[in-house]
């Protein structure tokens, strides 16, 4: 019944705010087009029609086609999925470390969070994104080297957040009860105080998808992020780049769809933290 209540609570303080219901459509249309990709792609996104090399946009090929020939339509539809992958599946990694370190660090405190929190100071001395670079230039450019990467070297905010909401939590009655009950260590970090403790890892996790969907962009437009003929908006822009002059529309399309996707998932982020925690909202 709580729960319930929680809930219908959350609900009513999120729908009054109109940007992230933005941010919520955009999310939610952006998984209806991955879904369908199979179904709504007017082309093969990786055949090759060297008749087409570089036609501007028209009513065959609505978003124009790229240096292959291929439809930017179609690869950018099949784009969708590939971000949306290496976005959730390396926001996933990065949760269960930061969880797994910040509970532990903020349950026992001590000599333990030292250690561990020095750890985090260390990973946190080092620039992400070139620390990306150093690993992928030693492993071999694939989306699951990607998706692993961005996962490993994104874990410290989502540690320390949880880390902070152990500390408060950790003395809370429930807490004393459970422990003058004989309840494990591992029942209590993981099924007393990590339920009540989520809620800004869920605001976290919502902004660390744009951020990985943005990192992972960056690297296949650098070229040694997700490889071709996998289509990835990055590398569309890598075909852009080079043709800059000739061919607007490689680098239109895609700019706005990796804009409008990091724009949508930051409105819900937003959104979800200020339903979350009002006091929070114009901070």
């Amino acid at each position: 019944m709580e729960v319930r209540k929680r809930l219908r609570v959350f609900w009513d303080m999120f729908k009054r705010n109109r940007l992230a219901i933005s941010g919520g459509i955009i999310v939610m249309m952006l998984f209806i087009i991955s879904f369908l990709a199979d179904f709504i792609s007017p082309y093969d996104p990786t055949k090759l029609d060297l008749m087409n090399i570089l036609a501007a946009p028209s009513n065959l090929h609505l978003f124009g086609t790229d240096d292959l020939g291929r439809d930017v339509l179609s690869r950018m539809i099949f784009g969708a999925r590939i971000s949306l992958k290496v976005g959730f599946v390396s926001v996933g990694i990065a949760t269960f470390i930061g969880v797994v370190i910040g509970s532990i660090s903020g349950f026992y405190g001590g000599i333990v969070d030292s250690i561990l929190m020095r750890f985090v100071d260390i990973m946190l001395c080092f620039p992400t994104f070139f620390l990306i670079l150093s690993i992928i230039a030693v492993l071999e450019p694939n989306i699951y080297n990607i998706m692993i990467v961005i996962g490993i070297t994104g874990w410290t905010g989502v540690a320390r957040l949880i880390r902070a909401e152990f500390l408060s939590l950790k003395e809370r009655e429930f807490v004393l009860a459970a422990k003058s009950l004989g309840v494990s260590d591992f029942r209590i970090i993981f099924r007393h105080i990590l339920p009540n403790a989520m809620a800004p890892v869920l605001v976290s996790a919502t902004l660390g998808v744009a951020g990985a969907i943005l990192t992972e962009s960056s690297l296949s437009f650098l070229g040694i992020g997700v490889q071709p003929p996998t289509p990835s908006w990055g590398n569309i822009l890598t075909s852009g780049k080079a043709n800059i002059e000739i061919a607007w529309w490689l680098s239109l399309f895609p700019g706005l769809a990796i804009l409008i996707t990091v724009l949508g998932y930051n409105l819900l982020g937003e959104g979800i933290r200020d339903a979350l925690d009002p006091r929070l909202k114009n901070i």
